[in-house]
Parts: C-alpha cells; sequence; structure tokens
C-alpha cells in the first residue's frame, strides 16, 4: 500500500484535531453557564494544548476548525466567533511555545514538567483565551461591560481545569501499554481504587465536611497506579463536584454563581494539582530508583570481570616470586 503524500496526511491529522475538539467541547457546552458557550470544565483545551505537544505545531489549524465549528452556532456574530477561536488557537500555541523554550518534556517525569503544566499551560495560555473570548463579547454587545470580570473568571478557570485533567492524561495515552500477566489481586485492587474514587467523589459534591475524602484515594492511586490512576481520579472528582456547582447542589449551592464557581474551581484546582504533582514525583522516584539498580548492576559485572582477571595475576605474581626465590636460595647454594 502506498504511503498518503504529506499535504494528503496533513489534512486527515488537521480533520482529526478538528473532530476532538469540536466533540470534547459539546461535553463543555453540556455544562455551560454563560451564554451557553462557558462552560466552568472545557475539555477541549486540553486537546488545544496536547495537539502541538504529540503532533506538533503546524496542526494548529485543527483546534482553529474545531473552535469555529463549536462557536458558530452560537454566535452572536461571525466577526466575534472568529476572534473566539483564535483567542482558542493563540492561547495552547503560545503556552506550547513558552514551554518548549522552558524545557518542557511530555514524559511528564520531572517535577519541573508539571510545575510548567500548571503555572504556563493551566494559568497562563488560557488566560490568553479567556481575556480575548470575553473582551470580544463585551465589545460586539454580547456582554455588558460590568460582566467582564466573573465571565472572564468563568471562562479562565475551565480552560485551566481542562489543561489540568486532560492534557496529561492525553500526554501518556501514547505510551500506554495493556499490562500482561497481571495478578488478580492487582486487578481487585484498581476495582477497590474505582470504587473508592467514585463513592469519594460523589460524597465530596454533596457536603462541606466530605470535600477531603478524595485526598487519601488521590494519595492510594497516586502510589499504587501512578499517574494515570491519580489522574483519572482527579478527573472524577472534578467532573462531579462541578456538576453538583453548576446545579446549585452540594457545599457550593447558596453562594452566586461567580463566587460559587470560584469556590468549587479552588477546590478543583487543588485536587487536580496533588494528583499531578504528587503521581510526577512517585514516577521520578520510581525513575531514581531504577538509575540506582542499573548503576549498581553495572559495578557488579565490573566487578565480576575484573576478580578473575586479579586473582590471575596474583597467581602468576606469586609463581614469579616463588621462582626468584628459589633461583636466589640456588645461588646461595652454590656458593
Amino acid at each position: 500500500m502506498r504511503p498518503l503524500p504529506p499535504a494528503a496526511r496533513w489534512c486527515l491529522i488537521v480533520l482529526g484535531v478538528t473532530v476532538c475538539y469540536f466533540a470534547t467541547a459539546q461535553i463543555g457546552i453540556q455544562w455551560a453557564i454563560v451564554r451557553e458557550q462557558i462552560s466552568p470544565l472545557w475539555p477541549a483545551a486540553g486537546v488545544a494544548l496536547a495537539t502541538p505537544m504529540l503532533l506538533g505545531p503546524r496542526f494548529w489549524p485543527g483546534i482553529f476548525l474545531g473552535a469555529l465549528l463549536t462557536n458558530i452556532a452560537l454566535g452572536p456574530s461571525l466577526v466575534t466567533v472568529l476572534v473566539i477561536s483564535a483567542g482558542n488557537t493563540a492561547g495552547p500555541m503560545l503556552a506550547y511555545a513558552v514551554m518548549r523554550r522552558l524545557g518542557f518534556r511530555n514524559e511528564l517525569d520531572r517535577l519541573p514538567d508539571a510545575v510548567l503544566l500548571v503555572a504556563v499551560g493551566a494559568i497562563g495560555g488560557t488566560a490568553v483565551s479567556a481575556v480575548m473570548g470575553t473582551g470580544v463579547l463585551v465589545f460586539g454587545g454580547a456582554l455588558s461591560p460590568g460582566d467582564f470580570w466573573a465571565t472572564a473568571l468563568v471562562w479562565w478557570t475551565g480552560d485551566a481545569m481542562g489543561v489540568l485533567t486532560i492534557t496529561p492524561l492525553l500526554l501518556l495515552a501514547p505510551r500506554f501499554r495493556m499490562p500482561k500477566r497481571v495478578p488478580l489481586i492487582r486487578w481487585g485492587e484498581a476495582a477497590a481504587l474505582a470504587l473508592f474514587g467514585l463513592g469519594t467523589a460523589v460524597l465530596a459534591s454533596t457536603t462541606t465536611s466530605k470535600l477531603f475524602l478524595v485526598f487519601p484515594v488521590l494519595v492510594w492511586a497516586a502510589l499504587r497506579f501512578r499517574q494515570a490512576g491519580a489522574l483519572l481520579c482527579s478527573l472524577c472528582v472534578c467532573t462531579f463536584t462541578i456538576f453538583g456547582a453548576i446545579r446549585g447542589l452540594g457545599p457550593y449551592g447558596d453562594y452566586e454563581l461567580a463566587t460559587r464557581m470560584l469556590h468549587v474551581q479552588g477546590y478543583d484546582a487543588t485536587v487536580g494539582l496533588t494528583a499531578l504533582t504528587l503521581s510526577t514525583i512517585v514516577l521520578q522516584r520510581d525513575r531514581a530508583t531504577a538509575e540506582i539498580a542499573d548503576a549498581w548492576r553495572q559495578i557488579t559485572e565490573m566487578v565480576d570481570l575484573i576478580a578473575p582477571r586479579q586473582s590471575l595475576r596474583s597467581a602468576i605474581t606469586q609463581h614469579t616470586d616463588d621462582e626468584a626465590q628459589a633461583a636466589c636460595a640456588s645461588r646461595k647454594r652454590s656458593r
């Protein structure tokens, strides 16, 4: 089968990115609380940042087209939609450029990588998209100037949560391999973690006193199942918390919209940051342990190679000394 020409391959990948962005944006729209297009959890932002990291920056048109298809039906005008789509593209691409400049690696196996993803990807880049999008809505008359900061806050935190929960999972996906010969007890532990994670996520979204039940589960997931387990638990907790807050349920139901979103996003950001940093630290510890074990193995092999040679050298030296002593004794007797 003949390989696809580079131009055709580029078009197919751009189309795939467009579909992925549009599909995840439809999930975010289901939770929209401002103009049916601004959501406290926007998974498409995570897809947008992961696209240049995994595929390269030249596939940015897929992000723009996905944002354009998402917003064109929501309005309010074509110019506004174009500016919003440009902001949704510029923010992730700018964050990607800065993170690469600072040495970010997709493996997420170092603590500085986790810090860069949070500080630059989840906070810095999403702020660009939020300010551009909210600004053009106010300028176009779709929002009143007094609603700028509240809307920008929801937009910004929604995009940030999308990056914090979705992007790390997408970065881990290319390295995922189905485990082989996993003991039955390990499957049982995974099932127990899933059950406890789901249960604590539901409980955390009901009352204030149960908010911190999720953190022991996050520690369990990070220690035993590394980044994949911790990040999936974090996504589950954030989803249930935001779902309850949008509908005025749980510990945030008595607040105004802006205050409610500020509280829930602060909590979800803490959960996501804990899951990401703790699992990264555990992975970094595992890598250091593996490097020490490998160094010890190399030292052991060198000792095993040197020992026989050293024994042979000792034997030769001993034989030479014996011959020298025998010759000396023979000379003394001849005198």
